[in-house]
């Protein structure tokens, strides 16, 4: 996958456009060629967010079941 990126000048001079270049990207800013960080676009670590949390969930439901818990079965409509 191609990661888009901008020098550390191009992102001081105008971040907004930095960030749009991106397409939704993150965007890899470097500094002398070495990527020094990554300028997320809200939505894109809003949705990583997310997946860490379901990771953590299903950990753990793992490890409640490896312990011998019972699932117990409920409807979304009852959350």
């Amino acid at each position: 996958m191609f990661t888009p990126s901008a020098s550390l000048c191009e992102f001081q001079r105008d971040p907004m456009s930095t960030v749009a270049a991106g397409g939704g990207l993150p965007v890899a800013i470097l500094h002398r060629n070495e990527p020094i960080f990554y300028c997320v676009p809200a939505a894109v670590w809003d949705a990583l967010l997310e997946r860490v949390d379901d990771l953590e969930s299903n950990a753990l439901a793992d490890v409640r079941l490896a312990a011998g818990e019972h699932p117990v079965k409920v409807s979304l409509d009852d959350l």
